[in-house]
């Protein structure tokens, strides 16, 4: 069994939908597969209605963005198969409406740099998605014509988080979304520890077993991280996840779907974990 447990579609910040990403999953020969848009859960049903009749088994899921109170530093938890999904809702809606307030803030700030642009440019190109994203805003720029590498140096200058048009956002606390997971009956994994410098985090919560998994195969996880996190996973008796953190073409860096998927015991041992977890 081969799975890609990370990846996300226009109903968030990627560029291709649930129904595609559904007919990606089987010609890849796939046999599970999540979707785990940021803040959101709106693409399930879709994932879900296209695979219908097929092999392909859908993983509802969710990619949160929280802040560690400890080290100031983001971390992004991901909430697989919530039984009560409705506990979740008002988490969510309430980070997609900071982030949307914080995007248009940044659009006004470059639609003075830019007089081509127009604030109403952006949300004309986030139709379907629960946000608005940097990949909507750099969109915005590409189309008026100044930029043709939408994900390039542009970007980090601009809205990066050191950028000059930069709106930050105010992201809840990340034990707090763990235990709201959990109250939803949620699988709780922490993502690509190796991102956001998150180890030593994902060590202690997984000695106070406030976690079920670990995000150990991306590619953001150096040898070193990865062989971090497969210890730990097996010091806690944790499952073991992995995926592409797919967007499609929404991306700095490349990464097709089924990259860095899981497969054969890590498979079986996450399906065994997320169907016993209730």
């Amino acid at each position: 069994m081969e799975a890609d447990l990370h990846c996300h579609s226009t109903c968030s910040d990627g560029s291709v939908t649930p129904e595609l990403l559904a007919r990606y999953a089987l010609r890849l020969g796939l046999d599970i597969l999540a979707l785990t848009d940021h803040d959101t859960m709106a693409g399930t049903a879709h994932l879900q209605a296209a695979a219908a009749g097929t092999r392909l088994r859908i993983i509802p899921g969710v990619e949160c963005t929280t802040k560690d109170s400890g080290s100031g530093r983001s971390v992004h938890v991901l909430c697989y198969a919530p039984e009560r999904p409705a506990i979740l809702e008002p988490l969510l809606l309430d980070t997609s409406a900071k982030r949307r307030r914080a995007k248009l803030d940044m659009a006004e700030k470059l639609a003075k740099l830019y007089p081509v642009l127009a604030v109403e440019d952006v949300p004309e190109l986030a139709q379907g998605s629960a946000s608005l994203f940097e990949n909507h805003i750099m969109t915005a720029l590409a189309n008026a014509g100044i930029t043709n590498h939408p994900y390039g140096p542009l970007l980090e200058n601009l809205i990066g988080k050191h950028g000059s048009c930069h709106t930050p956002i105010s992201y809840p606390d990340t034990l707090e979304v763990i235990d709201l997971m959990h109250e939803a009956g949620g699988f709780v994994v922490i993502a690509h520890p190796g991102q956001f410098d998150s180890v030593e985090l994902t060590l202690r919560l997984a000695r106070e077993r406030r976690i079920e998994g670990i995000e150990c195969f991306h590619y953001r996880n150096s040898p070193a991280v990865l062989r971090q996190c497969l210890d730990t996973a097996a010091r806690y008796g944790l499952a073991v996840t992995g995926g592409s953190d797919f967007h499609g073409m929404n991306t700095k860096t490349p990464h097709p779907l089924g990259f860095c998927r899981i497969w054969g015991e890590y498979s079986r041992a996450f399906l065994e974990a997320l169907d016993g977890s209730g």
